[in-house]
């Protein structure tokens, strides 16, 4: 169960502690907001897409949508998420429970530039239950293979006006 990796993972920073698991489902931004009583921009949602046919997943404020054009720009490529069965397959947690913890070496993880607005923010932690509250420097210290702090995000600017 990848809740179960997620939280040998968090073992080594000795963090397994602060997974919060939930007694109702997660698995959507505003499920997890309903679940943690929080705003549903304070979800770190995580997008899994496709570049040259090596996985990545874009970690973002749950108010935010792909900005295609600048998707493209940044990675040189149309954004394409993965399916379900790809999620699972690449990725190795299940939709619903995807976050950048615990991950296969190949996998590469970017963090949108929308969580910085937040002291914390709430990433899923490997299953449609559950969450771990994070800073947005600790979900930079603790993400498997993180490479860079991205701007691809649209939607949320709008908002802090």
């Amino acid at each position: 169960m990848a809740i179960e990796k997620v939280r040998a993972y968090f073992e080594q920073f000795d963090l397994a502690d602060k997974i919060l698991e939930f007694e109702v489902s997660s698995a959507t931004v505003e499920l997890a907001a309903i679940a943690l009583g929080v705003e549903g921009a304070r979800i770190a949602k995580t997008l899994s897409f496709l570049v040259d046919d090596e996985p990545i997943l874009i970690v973002a404020a749950g108010d935010t949508k792909i900005n295609n054009s600048a998707y493209k720009h940044y990675f040189k490529a149309k954004a394409k998420m993965l399916t379900y069965e790809q999620v699972h397959d690449f990725i190795g947690h299940d939709v619903g429970g995807v976050c950048p913890f615990a991950l296969p070496q190949n996998v590469k993880v970017y963090l949108d530039v929308s969580l910085q607005r937040f002291q914390t923010v709430f990433p899923a932690a490997g299953s449609s239950n559950s969450a771990i509250e994070l800073t947005p420097q600790e979900l930079e210290a603790y993400a498997s293979n993180f490479v860079a702090w991205v701007d691809v995000c649209k939607g949320w600017q709008e908002e802090a006006e």
